[in-house]
């Protein structure tokens, strides 16, 4: 089997339908006869051509021929879609170095402590609001974060 190499000259070449015309310039320019055809059987009065009726088809069509116009080899309306991407695009970047996601901290571990459970006569759990420090939050984010706790929330029976 043969293969041949394309120049890229012969692949960047826009087709041409009707003149010097490519297709995105034909249905921008098909749009304002559609827009005529909707605007012409949908607004009141209902197939009768009136002024303000006039002055739509005609902004449409003025519209549509501006966008069709060719600047340099290309269409206004790429024009405008590279101004648009340009102006949306976001203006500022914003880095936070204390952000903690995806990063890996150093913690050191905790010594383990052998711990025995006795079995005590059952308690009323008060709830005491107490604060944490820093370093205590850390510690024990990373704890839970590690997936060596299991956690379990009981609810009252009340």
């Amino acid at each position: 089997m043969r293969t041949t190499i394309i120049p890229a000259q012969i692949t960047t070449v826009e087709d041409k339908i009707a003149g010097s015309l490519n297709m995105t310039q034909i249905l921008i320019m098909m749009f304002p006869v559609l827009w005529t055809a909707l605007v012409y059987i949908l607004l009141f009065p209902s197939m009768k051509l009136t002024s303000f009726k006039l002055v739509l088809i005609i902004f449409a069509t003025a519209t549509s021929g501006i966008l069709a116009l060719r600047i340099k080899d290309k269409i206004v309306a790429e024009w405008l879609g590279v101004l648009l991407k340009y102006r949306l695009r976001p203006k500022y970047y914003l880095f936070n170095k204390n952000d903690l996601t995806n990063r890996s901290l150093d913690i050191p571990e905790l010594p383990v402590e052998n711990v025995v459970v006795k079995k005590k006569a059952k308690k009323s759990i008060r709830n005491e609001n107490f604060d944490l420090d820093i370093l205590d939050q850390v510690k024990l984010e990373h704890l839970i974060n590690s997936g060596k706790v299991a956690l379990h929330y009981q609810l009252s029976k009340k």
